[in-house]
């Protein structure tokens, strides 16, 4: 399991009794390791830094016994793929009960979102694997209890893995649990809106594939091939559908929320309206898919249609032919014609004009 523990700017006390902010959070790769302290704020003597598990122990200046002070609680604990005992452990930690995996996975409403003793428990479903051909969507449960958010997730989609990043360069962005739960979010909804506007630039190709002209037109596998991505794009617009609707939900129960401050309520306000264009632009790609879909087996069934065409072009323009012939091929020993010199020629003369007669009538009608 990898559990990343990150640390609110902490405050370290000098010689006269003042403090000062640290310029960055704490970091802590947690396997029951201990926290290591970093950005200590600059003071007048040379401070010692201290690795500790549990208490965090303030740094003072060299040459002084360090103070022990209460522990420090994390804006953000992201657990990825947990242990049965490391679950217990932050249940014992934190004084809450964290869903199971099988309960992450419930549909019901009130399954996935509740208050339980003042900790709120937000499940959403978050588009992954997005740019390979089999998109998935991962469950996800926000926990924020007190001042920390706890992140549950079985599976690592590219906004959390951008947002890490980002907090490791400006630290800024993890001040606080509403702060780091709100920057989750927010990036959860960009990539979606990226991966919408790539789906209706890759979409947009395959119309002009649909509706190229007959000479650019491709074969009966590029027919598949245009089929298949489009199926691919229906998927993945109906997977950040339902990511979305997942989002718009948790916005909703967020905004009933009293805890939440007011430039918090500035930001869900922001997300929600975002939410809300990116999912008329997927109903709008949803709507294209459908058509994309309809106008290709169109296409397809023309060209078959074509196809039977021509075979009963040519056999209606050889049905004469092949009556005369059968009409001399009859063994009868009285006919018309079966002593004459020029019988022969003229039976075959006949097939030939019967043939070309009627392909000259079906193409002065366009028939072919």
């Amino acid at each position: 399991m990898d559990t990343n523990e990150f640390f609110a700017p902490a405050r370290t006390t000098s010689d006269e009794g003042g403090s000062r902010s640290e310029n960055a959070p704490d970091t802590e790769t947690h396997d029951g390791a201990a926290a290591t302290e970093a950005g200590v704020a600059k003071v007048p003597d040379v401070l010692d830094v201290s690795s500790v598990s549990g208490d965090e122990t303030t740094a003072t200046p060299s040459g002084k016994s360090p103070v022990s002070k209460a522990p420090r609680t994390p804006v953000w604990v992201d657990l990825l793929s947990p242990s049965n005992d490391e679950i217990h452990e932050i249940e014992k930690r934190f004084g809450i009960e964290v869903p199971t995996r099988e309960e992450m996975q419930e549909i019901e409403l009130s399954s996935r979102l509740y208050d339980e003793d003042g900790a709120l428990f937000m499940t959403v479903s978050v588009l992954n694997r997005a740019a390979s051909d089999a998109p998935q969507t991962a469950v996800v449960t926000f926990i924020l209890v007190k001042k920390t958010l706890i992140t549950l997730r079985y599976a690592d989609p590219v906004p959390f893995k951008t947002f890490i990043r980002r907090v490791n360069r400006s630290p800024s962005l993890a001040s606080s649990a509403d702060a780091v739960l709100f920057g989750l979010l927010e990036q959860i909804v960009d990539r979606l809106a990226d991966v919408m506007e790539q789906t209706a630039t890759d979409l947009e190709g395959l119309s002009n594939q649909v509706f190229a002209s007959p000479e650019d037109r491709k074969s009966d596998q590029g027919h598949q091939d245009t089929l298949r991505q489009i199926g691919r794009a229906g998927n993945l617009s109906g997977k950040a559908k339902d990511s979305l609707l997942n989002l718009h939900r948790l916005g909703l129960f967020l905004s009933t929320q009293t805890r939440l401050k007011k430039d918090a309520k500035a930001r869900l306000k922001i997300i929600s309206r975002d939410i809300v264009s990116i999912t008329e632009h997927a109903n709008f790609i949803a709507n294209k898919v459908t058509f994309l879909l309809d106008a290709t087996l169109g296409m397809i069934s023309l060209e078959q249609n074509n196809i039977i065409k021509i075979f009963s072009v040519a056999a209606a323009a050889f049905l004469p032919p092949t009556l005369i012939a059968s009409i001399y091929g009859m063994n009868f020993e009285v006919m018309p014609e079966l002593d004459w010199q020029f019988g022969y020629p003229v039976a075959i003369g006949l097939m030939v004009l019967s043939a070309v007669l009627p392909l000259w009538y079906f193409k002065r009608k366009g028939w072919l």
